[in-house]
């Protein structure tokens, strides 16, 4: 479980790193979007306001921090609300759906990493063992 834990949050981290940087760093062209759809619109109103950077710092933040065992769940509160937005948009804005292979495969890591690490959350929840 511990190794399959790691494989994850490495699969994970990995992927909003690469998606950080990639943006932050330009290092791929920006895809051209089809005018007057909700994508263009949606697009066109949160580029220029510096939102689209914050939400890559903190992917590239949270990527981090979830390679790093230690720091696993605080990642995973970084990128949750991160991951819920991607949802949202490829379901309301984008309207493709969330059932695609890329999505699919953030939801299962995800989970999987909130599982194995189940114990740690439930403190959050007032559940947590108490030592005797």
């Amino acid at each position: 479980m511990k190794y399959a834990s790691l494989i994850a949050s490495i699969l994970l981290g990995g992927l909003f790193v690469m998606s950080a940087v990639t943006v932050l760093f330009g290092l791929a062209p920006t895809p051209e979007l089809p005018k007057d759809t909700p994508m263009w619109h949606f697009m066109t109103a949160f580029a220029p306001t510096g939102y689209l950077t914050f939400v890559k710092v903190l992917e590239l933040l949270g990527g981090l921090l979830v390679v790093i065992p230690r720091t696993r769940n605080l990642g995973l509160l970084v990128l949750g609300p991160i991951i819920v937005n991607i949802f949202a948009f490829h379901q309301f804005v984008a309207g493709d759906g969330i059932f695609q292979p890329m999505l699919i495969g953030i939801a299962v890591l995800s989970l999987f990493l909130l599982w194995s690490g189940r114990q740690a959350w439930m403190g959050l929840l007032g559940r947590a063992s108490r030592p005797s």
